[in-house]
């Protein structure tokens, strides 16, 4: 009774950060990044990278994240972040760091969706700038399809910067064609992005735990601008 009580709570503050997402100010940053999906491995460690391409009227900017994570329990995983960024003018440097945490509120299949959250705190390198970042993780599979929807509320402070509360909504349909080749659809929206493409990513298993993961996106922008589209690219290596 508990269990249905907490998914049932779960779905209740999902669609509210939905809502909250929709009267929130999103003013930094483009919010296509990774699609979470709410599930943690026992004893899991992994490498992973991540990179960012955004080309639009101003240029182009180029985002890598470098990261090691590890499962604290069979349900916690923490994972330490480095970023790097490049500007405009063709400048690279580290821009920030990132300490995340997930969840794995419902065991696979246990239910008729498998629920997260998520928690990430980022400092700006040489900023007194913070980022907050709660939220909610959901996938629910049906055959050889997977949903998975992403709903952050995120809030920014420090002295470099006026505080303020911003919100994310991320969306991935995924059909699992083979482990290796798993064509998808992203969407991703923020007061001032909305973007749509597809993705393809897959899956390498090896002996035991290990396993080779990766994605990769093409974001089109539908903010009326004659030219926004991001490319977007993950490697993760689990053992």
């Amino acid at each position: 009774m508990r269990c249905h009580r907490l998914i049932s709570l779960l779905r209740i503050i999902f669609f509210s950060l939905v809502v909250v997402f929709n009267h929130t100010a999103v003013a930094d940053g483009v919010v296509v990044d990774k699609v979470y999906h709410p599930y943690v491995l026992p004893n899991e460690r992994e490498f992973e990278w991540r990179m960012l391409s955004h080309q639009n009227d101003d240029g182009n900017s180029l985002g890598h994240r470098l990261a090691y994570g590890q499962s604290l329990t069979e349900h916690l995983m923490i994972e330490v972040y480095l970023v790097g960024e490049r500007d405009s003018t063709g400048d690279f440097g580290l821009s920030a760091y990132e300490v995340e945490t997930r969840w794995m509120i419902t065991e696979q299949g246990e239910y008729w969706a498998d629920w997260g959250m998520l928690l990430e705190v980022e400092k700006e390198h040489k900023l007194d700038i913070w980022e907050v970042t709660t939220g909610l993780l959901f996938e629910k599979e049906f055959g050889r399809n997977s949903l998975a929807l992403n709903a952050f509320l995120i809030y920014e402070t420090g002295g470099d910067i006026e505080s303020e509360f911003e919100g994310e909504f991320r969306l991935q349909y995924r059909y699992r064609w083979l482990p290796q080749v798993q064509p998808a659809i992203e969407f991703y929206m923020g007061e001032d992005y909305t973007g749509i493409g597809p993705a393809f990513m897959g899956i390498q298993r090896f002996e035991g735990q290990k396993q080779l993961k990766w994605e990769a996106g093409f974001i089109t922008g539908l903010n009326g601008d004659s030219k926004d589209h991001i490319l977007r690219v993950a490697i993760e290596y689990e053992f």
